[in-house]
């Protein structure tokens, strides 16, 4: 991969993070709880988003190392479950907000992508919206894998019993870990999904 497309890579990994955390907010928003919004999160400047490790040094490693799965985070948009209307599906859909807003993102730019056969356009944009279609693709799927602190695991623990919620707190303290070693060492599986899902949006093979 060219410095170039490393750059691209990167810059259009943010903007998603930085679309996924925010949608997380506006959910939330709209079950009543404004924390987002009293710190300033409402907005898609990524200066307001970006996390060292999780925007910048991991996707450049990634990329670097011409990694399999390319993935990051922004840091996550605040919010207080306790002022949702609803904590239990208020909290799902908060959880899955994110997902949603990067599914969006993938078909709408994948669709772009799979009409424009044949047509005049310019060079470079093939790559520009597939890019964007396989990022958004992997941090949708990505992101729904129940392991804290991802939204998959929230979703999950949301359905479970309220006795589970302090199992989930203890899993917490040690995220970072577990996303890392995911990462490493199991995000290869993801692949056929990411490949799947690309194909059926934009009618192309990985």
């Amino acid at each position: 991969m060219t410095p170039t497309d490393a750059t691209f890579y990167i810059v259009i990994l943010i903007m998603s993070v930085v679309i996924h955390e925010v949608s997380h907010g506006f959910m939330a928003q709209a079950f009543g709880d404004k924390t987002a919004f009293f710190a300033g999160r409402l907005t898609l400047n990524p200066i307001k988003h970006l996390d060292l490790f999780g925007s910048i040094l991991l996707p450049a490693v990634l990329i670097l190392t011409q990694s399999h799965f390319l993935i990051g985070w922004a840091k996550p948009v605040p919010y207080n479950p306790n002022n949702l209307s609803n904590k239990k599906w208020g909290t799902i859909a908060v959880a899955g907000a994110g997902v949603l807003a990067n599914l969006f993102l993938a078909t709408f730019f994948g669709l772009i992508l799979r009409f424009s056969f044949g047509m005049n356009i310019p060079v470079g944009l093939p790559f520009i919206l597939s890019t964007i279609v396989i990022v958004n693709l992997g941090l949708a799927i990505f992101n729904l894998v129940p392991i804290p602190p991802l939204d998959g695991s929230k979703i999950l623990f949301s359905l479970l019993p309220a006795s589970m919620y302090s199992v989930m707190e203890n899993l917490e303290r040690y995220s970072l870990v577990f996303v890392i070693i995911f990462v490493l060492y199991f995000s290869r599986f993801l692949l056929p999904i990411l490949a799947f899902l690309f194909h059926l949006i934009t009618g192309l093979t990985l």
